[in-house]
């Protein structure tokens, strides 16, 4: 990789306080010019720079002198002008990328993020016709400028001749930060329709931007944006359907002439994972918009969910949304996953990384899951079977049953489908809800259950199926399996098989029945050896 050109003879007049540099030959320590000046004690001019790497020896103090002051203890340092480079062109970029051989780690970085946020490889000449492209640039169609140092358009009618083709462009990790530069980009590349801009810090003034129209995914992550911002490009995003707005440390959806977020009417697509938005209400705001197909929610700050009662708005709330990514927030109770079932159109949800849902935490595993969310059909990322359904289902109605309850009323406020799939299943009380207990027949409190050894030291047995009190331990069933199979020095270990599904869950609980295991009639269990 060649050096940005004339790095070497730059003067300290060159910088200018919160510009964006990287240090000369190593594209991906990046900084901002936060001081330009003398250093007491030290000749001659120095730079400051808070790096974005945090790869830095003081916080903007040196000797007791506070010369700025820096976001991080250890991210700044104090530079040499020609130990800097402020950038170089969309075009000398292009011709750094493609001048000198491609290694193998540059080209794995040519790529857009697909509406599943996946790498989508850029189709790129290869290593081998590198001299037969710098003749024919007008025929790219996508090109990946990552990490090139890139801080400036330079002259859009050049551009244009240059890639008048060019669709897709990733420009991750340079050094651009005002939005007047990216609309001069886009200017000149008007068949431009995909633009990734993650890691660039862009500035606050987004005034006079008008050539993102033809833009159809636009890629925002790490860039410093909030909503009033996003607002403000709205008018220029007339044909946006995904749009990716990942770590920009969002708290608030704010609508500049309604309650609701209005226009982007082709948006299918919003990305607003890793930001800090804690209030459902916030994403309410986005209820409105008619096209939206997948938001994803992933690692913020939320808490509860809930969907709104009334339709204030011209469209039924999130009318055509069937994809909702929930994972990683703060979400602890059941009654917000219960409410996701008033979501007209949702069928692929991920919640994993919650309170609620992780059983390590006192959450409900996959198949309380699947039998809470009537409509969804892949669930953190895996289909749900028919099977797999109603085996959920059943399962999760005997468990529901199992447990004591005051009344039935609270059996339907805390298990909202428990009289539903009662109906679906064909299932009838085992025992009465309320009332005095009375003597009851063992045969109406025993399930029969199928044992399957699957240790390794065990030679081959065939399964065993047993009638068992419903108020057996798990406990007492490894002492019986013992018996039952004949096995002595051997510890075993229990699994409850999931049909339909890769992963048997771990009875790990002694003192639990069967039933608050989750052990119904015609159940399997799994039983191995502790290693």
């Amino acid at each position: 990789m060649q050096p940005s050109p004339d790095s070497e003879t730059l003067k300290h007049s060159d910088f200018k306080i919160n510009q964006r540099i990287h240090w000369a030959g190593d594209y991906r320590r990046i900084g901002t010019v936060k001081y330009v000046g003398e250093v007491s004690g030290y000749s001659g001019i120095w730079i400051g720079v808070d790096w974005d790497n945090r790869d830095g020896k003081h916080d903007g103090s040196v000797n007791g002198v506070r010369y700025f002051t820096a976001q991080h203890p250890n991210s700044a340092s104090f530079a040499r002008p020609h130990s800097l480079s402020t950038g170089v062109t969309l075009l000398e970029a292009l011709n750094i990328r493609y001048r000198t051989s491609s290694t193998k780690e540059e080209l794995d970085e040519m790529y857009v993020l697909s509406a599943s946020h996946k790498r989508v490889n850029v189709q790129l000449v290869g290593k081998d016709k590198i001299e037969d492209i710098l003749g024919r640039f007008e025929e790219l169609t996508g090109a990946a400028l990552s990490y090139l140092g890139v801080s400036s358009p330079g002259d859009p009618v050049e551009i244009s001749k240059t890639l008048p083709n060019l669709k897709e462009l990733d420009l991750t990790g340079n050094l651009l930060s005002k939005w007047q530069d990216i609309d001069a980009i886009c200017s000149g590349l008007p068949a431009l329709t995909a633009l990734n801009l993650t890691s660039n810090r862009m500035s606050n003034d987004v005034v006079g931007i008008s050539h993102l129209r033809n833009l159809r995914l636009l890629v925002l992550n790490n860039v410093s944006i909030n909503w009033s911002q996003v607002e403000e490009l709205k008018d220029s995003l007339q044909a946006i359907e995904e749009l990716h707005l990942m770590g920009n440390k969002i708290s608030e959806i704010t609508p500049t002439s309604s309650k609701f977020v209005q226009g982007f009417c082709s948006l299918r697509v919003l990305n607003l994972e890793d930001n800090y938005i804690a209030d459902w209400g916030e994403i309410l705001k986005l209820s409105q918009l008619k096209c939206l197909e997948q938001l994803h929610l992933n690692k913020n700050n939320i808490e509860h969910i809930w969907y709104p009662t009334t339709d204030e708005g011209p469209y039924k709330p999130f009318q055509n949304l069937r994809c909702l990514l929930i994972g990683g927030n703060k979400i602890e109770d059941l009654a917000s996953i219960d409410a996701l079932n008033s979501y007209p159109a949702l069928v692929d949800i991920r919640c994993s990384e919650n309170p609620a849902t992780d059983p390590s935490r006192g959450g409900i595993g996959r198949y309380g899951l699947v039998a809470r969310l009537a409509k969804v059909k892949i669930l953190n990322g895996s289909e749900i079977t028919p099977r797999e359904r109603k085996e959920s289902e059943i399962r999760y109605v005997r468990l529901v049953m199992s447990k004591p309850h005051q009344n039935l009323e609270e059996i339907k406020r805390l298990h909202p489908r428990f009289t539903e799939l009662k109906a679906i299943h064909g299932i009838e009380d085992e025992r009465p809800s309320i009332g005095p207990a009375g003597p009851q027949k063992m045969s109406s409190g025993l399930i029969t259950v199928t044992l399957k050894c699957v240790g390794p030291s065990i030679c081959e047995k065939a399964p065993i199926t047993k009638k068992l009190p419903a108020t057996t331990t798990v406990g007492k069933l490894k002492t019986l399996c013992l018996s039952f199979f004949k096995l002595k020095f051997f510890k075993p270990i229990l699994y409850l098989q999931e049909e339909g599904s890769p992963l048997h869950t771990l009875l790990d609980d002694d003192m639990a029945s069967l039933n608050d295991a989750g052990v119904c009639n015609q159940s399997t269990i799994l039983v191995d050896e502790e290693h």
